[in-house]
């Protein structure tokens, strides 16, 4: 996966996670929505600027579309997940519980 498509594939789970359209988005971050979609397949690349308004629209940060290294086997995501949770007090850790359960018993 090249490094455009690995930033469209983050960018379109981020929507996803919201429960947006691409034309939500698109029309929050002012970008066409052919030029979003292509931006999500990663036939193009976006501008500083179209990368701030794409994070803006959809309240996250910037830096979520750049956590290349994540990758999609279950062992690399678990232990992502595992470090996240070190250092949590037990109400953060409960609240991240119930958001999973909100997620997957859904």
């Amino acid at each position: 996966m090249t490094p455009a498509e690995h930033f469209g594939s983050l960018l379109r789970s981020a929507r996803a996670a919201k429960k947006l359209k691409i034309w939500q988005v698109s029309e929050k971050a002012g970008v066409e929505v052919k030029h979003l979609g292509r931006i999500e397949r990663g036939e193009k690349k976006p501008s500083f600027d179209l990368i701030i308004a794409l994070a803006g629209s959809l309240d996250v940060s910037p830096a979520r579309f750049f956590d290349f290294e994540a990758g999609y086997d279950r062992k690399t995501v678990l232990k992502q997940i595992q470090k996240s949770l070190l250092g949590r007090d037990a109400k953060q850790l409960r609240r991240a519980q119930l958001a999973l359960k909100l997620l997957f018993d859904a």
